[in-house]
């Protein structure tokens, strides 16, 4: 048996560096790593609609202590979202990716304070601010990352969710309770999707970082 055992040793350790070895060479993309980036921007994407689901809650049930402490947590959000790309793009894109996700929520927030007053004219400035914006946030990663995200690969996806957010301050508006319950999955699935696809376009742009 003492024989025996360190034979095993021996090869379990040359197989150990052959696989590594092998990864090495091939350049390969660690499927774990991008697992856990996948799981991190769709965790903070869902704490996005989460809390901004509140904001608008606080709103129209006029509770404007609560609705400031959301608000806040909202900004926080679009913080952490914006610093995971820091590691990738650096401080100033993070910052303006940050005041880019900022204008985004502030768009929002406009539809939904003029959705209660019953204020049509500030509706239609606050959806061109939200079209807007998604143009931005569409240029700015077309701009960081054109080989993987082309010019409106973004923009759809933003412009979705916040047909999303509209939809849900409407409902909320109407005190459609049920049809609320269906919109929250139609808007978690999405911001997977906006995750995912900005999971996938890192790990092509810096296949280093993930391997």
């Amino acid at each position: 048996m003492g024989k025996i055992y360190p034979a095993m040793a021996v090869l379990v350790f040359a197989l150990l560096s052959l696989v590594g070895y092998e990864s090495r060479a091939d350049g390969e993309t660690n499927l774990v790593r991008v697992a856990e980036m996948q799981k991190t921007l769709r965790g903070l994407w869902l704490g996005h609609i989460f809390m901004i689901q509140h904001v608008v809650l606080y709103n129209t049930t006029n509770k404007p202590a609560e609705q400031h402490t959301a608000d806040q947590q909202v900004l926080a959000n679009a913080k952490q979202i914006a610093d995971t790309f820091m590691p990738f793009y650096g401080e100033a894109r993070s910052e303006k990716l940050f005041a880019l996700l900022s204008g985004h929520y502030a768009a929002v927030k406009e539809y939904s304070e003029a959705t209660i007053a019953g204020n049509t004219h500030q509706q239609d400035a606050a959806l061109a601010h939200m079209a807007s914006n998604a143009d931005d946030i569409d240029a700015f990663f077309t701009g960081v990352n054109p080989d993987h995200l082309p010019k409106n690969t973004i923009r759809g996806l933003i412009a979705a969710h916040g047909a999303h957010h509209v939809l849900q301050i409407n409902q909320y508006k109407k005190k459609e309770y049920a049809k609320l319950e269906e919109t929250w999955p139609m808007m978690r699935q999405h911001v997977y999707i906006i995750a995912d696809t900005l999971t996938t376009a890192l790990s092509k742009q810096f296949p280093d970082k993930f391997s």
